[in-house]
């Protein structure tokens, strides 16, 4: 009797609990599947903080967002960008208005006063003591009682007296030559600075000094 020829030895299952063709994740058919994970998928993680979520942060200003915040400096050297400049000072302001008044006052003094010289072509000293307390008291009313504006008025007086004493005597030597006023004053005047030299004397330099003298007493009026 003939057997039944016997297979060939099969070549064992890869399923045994080995690995399959070097695959370690691969499981014999017997294998059970690995039992899903069950709780927290991601480990011992640390539980979510609650309140506030940004920590222990300063509260927000509540003032001016420009500020100076917690004690440091200012981005631009500190205090306002733009500081107003500080006004001007009311005794400087003062002092130029005195000083620029008894300019004025001066030379309309000294115009008057060389004119009344030169249409009565003579000198008294009531005139000068005018025209000094006519600049002193201008300058100290519209500028204040300032030492400096007195002492201007002072000193424009003086020159209000000799320059008034200068057109008087022009307005005298014109009348006499048959010439213009301005002639004599504008083209001639080193002849008239000469001619009043030459008759100059004690009373006329005392009449300037009256009118210094009537510039301070009018600014001291003023006041």
């Amino acid at each position: 009797m003939s057997q039944p020829v016997q297979p060939p030895n099969q070549p064992q299952q890869p399923y045994g609990g080995q690995p399959a063709d070097g695959n370690p994740y691969a499981a014999g058919p017997g294998a059970s599947a690995p039992a899903a994970p069950t709780g927290n998928p991601y480990g011992d993680q640390p539980p979510a903080p609650t309140g506030n979520p940004y920590g222990d942060q300063p509260p927000a200003s509540t003032g001016n967002p420009f500020g100076n915040p917690q004690g440091q400096p200012a981005p631009f050297g500190g205090g306002a960008p733009f500081a107003p400049a500080p006004p001007a000072s009311p005794v400087r302001n003062g002092l130029a208005i005195g000083v620029l008044v008894a300019f004025g006052a001066a030379v309309v003094a000294s115009v008057l006063y060389g004119v009344l010289l030169g249409s009565i072509e003579r000198e008294f000293g009531y005139a000068a003591v005018g025209v000094g307390f006519l600049v002193g008291f201008a300058a100290a009313k519209l500028g204040g009682a300032n030492p400096v504006t007195i002492a201007a008025a002072a000193v424009f007086s003086v020159g209000a007296v000799y320059f008034g004493q200068l057109i008087g005597y022009a307005m005298v030597m014109a009348d006499a030559a048959q010439v213009s006023f301005s002639e004599v004053f504008l083209d001639h005047f080193d002849t008239v600075t000469r001619v009043w030299k030459e008759d100059a004397d004690f009373m006329r330099y005392l009449f300037i000094a009256l009118g210094a003298i009537a510039a301070i007493g009018g600014a001291k009026k003023a006041n």
